[in-house]
């Protein structure tokens, strides 16, 4: 598997949590040792696509519509890799990259930032995908974001939304999906990343401490990446 690593948390968060490759090897069960990590953001070179290797593209520090040299490279990587049918999964970052990169639109969101544990709704017809067919209608995920997917590229499938965004979940071709969520997330870097923005948070008029005490494990969102990589493995790595 090919970690795409598009940042690195701020020290306090890193000093406790980790980096974002080890929450992700967490996440699905297995170890850095064990995986390609590509520190894009450092300008480390990606390896070509390829259709038996999956790939997570992951959240970042920096926004999309800065538009940085490695961030476009990787747009670009995006493209090749679709037109192989090489399986990706975007997160936060990486899934408004992928949507930027397929002909959407990303943007900050008019409503501002969404941050927490936050309730996610399949949308109509979704629960027949197969990332998605252990969900329920309704589920916990865990968000930080300021940006968004204000437009989605021709021929991506909306799979489910939340109150403040209705882009949480997007299927983009048949081994590619990306969740505006993290499911990487435990409610401990969760908590985390509240802690740290929590004067930023009550400038906006927000009330970190509420926030924190909302946290909730969030299993459901974990197992959608848990699948992307079961589903691959049970696929075969011949990019049809």
């Amino acid at each position: 598997m090919l970690i795409i690593q598009a940042g690195t948390p701020p020290d306090d968060i890193r000093a406790s949590q980790g980096d974002l490759p080890a929450w992700f090897c967490r996440a699905l069960r297995t170890t850095t040792e064990d995986v390609e990590i590509v520190r894009v953001f450092e300008g480390e070179r990606l390896p070509a696509p390829r259709a038996d290797v999956p790939a997570v593209i992951t959240g970042s520090w920096s926004h999309v519509t800065e538009q940085h040299p490695w961030s476009l490279d990787v747009a670009a990587w995006i493209r090749e890799a679709m037109a192989m049918n090489a399986p990706m999964f975007g997160v936060c970052y990486g899934h408004q990259l992928m949507a930027a990169a397929l002909g959407g639109e990303v943007g900050f969101h008019p409503n501002g930032r969404e941050m927490g544990s936050r309730r996610v709704r399949l949308r109509p017809g979704a629960a027949a995908d197969p990332l998605l067919t252990h969900c329920p209608a309704e589920f916990v995920a865990h968000l930080t974001h300021l940006q968004t997917v204000l437009r989605l590229p021709h021929g991506a499938q909306l799979l489910a939304s939340s109150d403040h965004d209705p882009h949480q979940v997007v299927r983009y071709g048949p081994h590619a999906v990306s969740t505006q969520f993290h499911p990487e997330f435990t409610p401990s870097i969760a908590r985390a990343c509240i802690e740290l923005r929590a004067s930023t948070l009550r400038a906006e008029g927000k009330d970190p401490e509420a926030m924190l005490r909302g946290i909730e494990d969030a299993p459901v969102a974990r197992e959608i990446l848990e699948r992307f990589v079961s589903v691959w493995r049970s696929t075969p790595a011949d990019g049809k």
